[in-house]
């Protein structure tokens, strides 16, 4: 006799944790990167659900607070940090930033998911030894903590002023597909 097993893949959860560039900032939540990002997923029958836990305006003290909470409820094998850029616009001390990405990872760690360092760049407006000091950050964190580093979605974007938002520091909807593209790659990699 034989039978028919139908196995459904384990489902894996990869939690965005970030600010309102994650968050689909001016526009419907089911036009931004994560939304479209999912649906791509769920028409390759992937393992991989998204779980966006981000929020415009969210600096990393605030992404810190948030985390346990987002751990516990969500259970998930991989967290995305995108965080940083609104305490670089904020001029916050490049030591607290730092600090904050710091206990993010070890949170992640601690409920043994996999920390993605997303590199995170801002206007130079508080000057290039600060702007220098923000960036070289993000690759010299996930070197020392020895996590995944993934480069910046908006390299490429905030160059196109057809892709932004009139305030220049926002993609707008024409971006999103070019953002979910981006990080596709990134849950292959997992």
């Amino acid at each position: 006799m034989l039978f028919s097993l139908s196995l459904q893949a384990a489902t894996q959860k990869l939690l965005i944790l970030g600010d309102s560039l994650s968050a689909g900032y001016g526009m419907q939540q089911q036009q931004g990167w994560v939304h479209l990002l999912q649906q791509q997923l769920e028409k390759n029958q992937s393992s991989w659900t998204l779980v966006n836990a981000s929020i415009s305006g969210e600096t990393t003290a605030g992404g810190l607070a948030r985390l346990p909470e987002l751990m516990t409820k969500h259970q998930p094998q991989a967290v995305l940090i995108e965080l940083g850029g609104n305490d670089g616009l904020r001029g916050f001390p490049i030591a607290q930033i730092e600090k904050n990405l710091q206990l993010l990872i070890a949170e992640v760690k601690k409920h043994q998911a996999k920390p993605i360092l997303m590199q995170i760049r801002i206007p130079p407006n508080y000057g290039p030894r600060y702007t220098r000091q923000f960036v070289a950050l993000y690759p010299m964190l996930a070197e020392s903590e020895q996590v995944t580093y993934w480069p910046f979605f908006m390299d490429d974007i905030a160059v196109k002023p057809e892709l932004m938002l009139p305030d220049g520091i926002h993609p707008n909807v024409k971006a999103q597909p070019i953002i979910r593209d981006f990080i596709a790659p990134l849950l292959k990699n997992l």
